[in-house]
This record gives C-alpha cells, structure tokens and sequence, in this order.
C-alpha cells in the first residue's frame, strides 16, 4: 500500500531570485516571488499532511514532477492547476529541479523534526527529516 498520494500540482509561476540567506533579507516576500508548485501529498492513515513546495530560482527555474510528462519553467504557458494520479513509497522520488534549489515543508500537528535537524545544517539525501510524535 502506498504511503502517500498526489492528485494535483498547482504550479505558480514567477521571478527566479537567488533564494541564498543575503538575498533572502533583501527582497521581501521573496518565496512568494519566486517560480513555485505547490504539492499536497496525502498520506495513507489520513491523520496526517504534508505540503511541499519547491520554489525555483536563478540558474534553477525549472521543476520537473514524476506524475507529470513535462517541465515546470517560465516557457511553460499551461494550465496552472496540473491533475495527476500517483501513488509514493517511502525513498521513491518525487520529482527534482534541474538545479539545487529550496522546498519549503507544512506539517500536520503530528510531525516533530528529527534531532539531527538544525537551522543552517546541510541536509544529505536520504536523511531522515521527520517522525510522527
């Protein structure tokens, strides 16, 4: 059974500012400038949610999604409100920016960090982020 599922992305286009912390004091609001998707993962139990949203910048600006056959980027002119049908395990991938860039994560109630994350450190992949409390 999978663990969690995504049944739409809602992409929102915008600038590409450089999302490091000396720009992030500069420009205000700038994760609400800057190209983003917004990616509800509904979990199997339902007393759970998650949502992800990757926000693209400068040299990034481009998303690309499993669950869809295209690129998120400022040349897509498409519908903003992307309906997709897929199903994720724990370690399978989402999707991936053509380019490092920043995910911004919202939690249910019910998410506690794991004691290995701490502002400022470098998160490696496939390290674990979150347990249920």
């Amino acid at each position: 059974m999978p663990q969690w599922h995504v049944r739409s992305i809602n992409y929102i286009s915008g600038d590409t500012w450089n999302v490091n912390p000396v720009t992030l004091k500069r420009v205000e609001k700038l994760y609400c400038r800057n190209e983003r998707a917004v990616v509800d993962l509904k979990l199997a139990d339902k007393t759970r949610g998650i949502t992800l949203v990757p926000v693209a910048a400068i040299l990034v600006a481009s998303m690309r999604f499993k669950c869809l056959d295209f690129d998120l980027n400022l040349q897509y002119k498409g519908e903003n409100h992307l309906a997709c049908d897929a199903s994720y395990h724990k370690g399978d991938e989402l999707g991936y920016f053509q380019h490092g860039s920043t995910i911004i994560m919202f939690l249910s109630a019910n998410f506690e960090f794991n004691e290995s994350i701490k502002a400022g450190k470098r998160i490696k992949m496939g390290e674990p982020l979150l347990h249920t409390m």
